[in-house]
């Protein structure tokens, strides 16, 4: 199976990490286009649309159950087939077995090559879209020479702590540093895995479309820059980012992101190939034209953001350092409302949330990380019930 190795430009800047820094984990440290009168016809008799409903400004959150309790700095969370979950562990590189109904948490094993330190170690996971027939999963993890996308096949038949294949490395050569890791991957509609890495506390990657850090990536599964992508034979499809830490589409499959900001302004994004979202030169809304604006924006300690998902309307973010889940109702890729918290300081940090079906969503908590203040039970997964 061929790799794909890209080569990054990595400028040899020192990580700075400002006092007030809202880190990647929110600590401080015809082909004119005219139409001709058939096609007016056409279009005339077509039916319209019906308008995209706009969900109520005001929402609900509701703790139905603990699915699970006592993992250890817990990460990427994916569903897997027959309703049970797969979790990572950042610190430990380890994928786990959560059963859906029980709770019972079985290893799957340990994802060799994986570099933990700082803010980096195991992150995402992702399903393959073939995953019922090929049992891949994708995983982005922190090496002790960069960042990196493997896939892996989980082997059921074997023993506990052994059903993990060797990792075939699909993509390479993404940006590490103390902080800023990115970390977050997902298959979109379009069966293309997308990608969120951040710039690693260097600030200049993320205006160089040439580097691959502070930019979402957009690849084939085999780790190939995707047909279409805005750049010829890039995998780079967005930019400007500091940290991408949440990707999650739409009803219409829109993509959006979440984004850490420095000090000042955390982003909720419409992600849209080929724009600059202007970090560093922007942190939040700007009068520039050239940069695309955020959906929603929060102050760091209030949001720190992690994982997104898109359920009854809105998004869904997990804040870190602001401990509360943030609701945006959504009308087409504009807030319809103003962002509204939930379950504020209740369960400490958040760190993933992802859609479990209608009107349900699975919360991961972060307070193994190091920078959490772990209660008993912690880490944990939750089911809500939102509206």
């Amino acid at each position: 199976m061929r790799h794909r190795a890209v080569t990054a430009v990595l400028a040899a800047a020192a990580l700075l990490l400002t006092a007030g820094c809202s880190s990647d984990d929110g600590g401080s440290p015809g082909g004119d286009g005219s139409a001709t009168p058939g096609d007016t016809a056409a279009r005339s008799s077509a039916p319209e649309r019906p308008a995209e409903p706009t969900p109520p400004a005001k929402g609900s959150v509701t703790v139905a159950r603990t699915v699970a309790t006592g993992l250890e700095s817990p990460w990427g969370l994916a569903p897997i087939p027959g309703g049970d979950l797969l979790v990572s562990s950042r610190d430990e590189a380890t994928i786990t077995r959560v059963d859906g109904r029980t709770g019972k948490k079985t290893e799957l094993g340990e994802v060799p090559g994986v570099s933990p330190s700082g803010e980096g170690g195991l992150l995402g996971i992702a399903l393959s879209p073939e995953y019922a027939s090929d049992r891949m999963i994708y995983a982005y993890f922190t090496s002790a020479s960069d960042n990196r996308v493997v896939r892996l096949i989980h082997d059921e038949d074997k023993p506990a702590g052994q059903q993990l294949g060797e990792p075939d490395t699909v993509f390479r050569g993404i940006p590490k540093g103390v902080i800023h890791n990115g970390g977050r991957i997902a298959f979109g509609p379009d069966r293309m895995l997308y990608v969120g890495t951040g710039e690693s506390g260097d600030t200049g990657l993320s205006q160089d479309k040439e580097s691959l850090g502070g930019k979402i990536l957009r690849l084939t599964p085999e780790g190939e820059p995707a047909p279409g992508n805005p750049f010829p034979g890039s995998p780079v499809y967005s930019y400007g980012h500091r940290n991408v830490q949440g990707l999650a589409w739409d009803g219409k499959q829109r993509l959006f992101a979440s984004e850490f900001g420095q000090n000042t302004w955390d982003e909720l994004n419409a992600i849209e190939p080929g724009d600059n979202y202007g970090w560093p030169e922007a942190e939040g809304r700007s009068d520039d034209g050239g940069f695309h604006d955020p959906v929603a924006q929060w102050s760091t300690d209030e949001a720190s953001p992690s994982g997104i998902a898109f359920a009854e309307g809105s998004i869904w973010m997990a804040g870190l350092r602001g401990q509360r889940l943030w609701r945006t109702p959504l009308k087409g890729t504009e807030a319809s409302a103003d962002p509204q918290a939930f379950l504020e300081g209740e369960y400490g940090r958040l760190r993933t949330v992802v859609p479990a079906g209608g009107d349900k969503l699975w919360l991961v908590t972060s307070n193994t990380d190091g920078r959490g203040d772990p209660k008993d039970g912690d880490d944990r997964i939750l089911e809500l019930r939102v509206s």
